[in-house]
């Protein structure tokens, strides 16, 4: 066998150019679509959760000197930080629709095709 030939036939491979397959068209859309929704939830939810600790360390007298006033702040933050960790989920429901709606025509058109090459 002629590995010269395997080999720049390997190395050919490599140069030539890719056909997209319409699957992985569909599934960048997809993530495309949720996206928006997902950064969005994770960066708040992180925030969220932080003001909550940061209140909850002030009311235990863990940071800011142990005052009323500081324990009356801290209460005040960690109910920010929970009332932002339940409206975090309502949100992302929010955009995870819009986003599906914004790209919904394309998504279906794109699985229709799909359907129809398999039969």
């Amino acid at each position: 066998m002629n590995t010269d030939k395997i080999y720049a036939e390997a190395i050919a491979k490599e140069y030539a150019p890719k056909r997209a397959s319409k699957v992985v068209a569909l599934k960048k859309l997809d993530q495309k679509a949720k996206r928006k929704a997902n950064i969005f939830t994770y960066t708040f939810g992180v925030a969220a959760t932080l003001l909550l600790g940061v209140g909850m360390c002030l009311a235990m007298h863990v940071i800011g000197g142990g005052g009323v006033f500081a324990m009356g702040f801290g209460i005040v933050i960690g109910c920010v930080g929970i009332a932002g960790i339940i409206a975090n989920y309502p949100i992302y429901q929010k955009l995870l629709a819009a986003g599906k709606q914004k790209y919904a025509f394309e998504i279906m058109q794109l699985a229709k095709e799909i359907s129809e090459a398999a039969e």
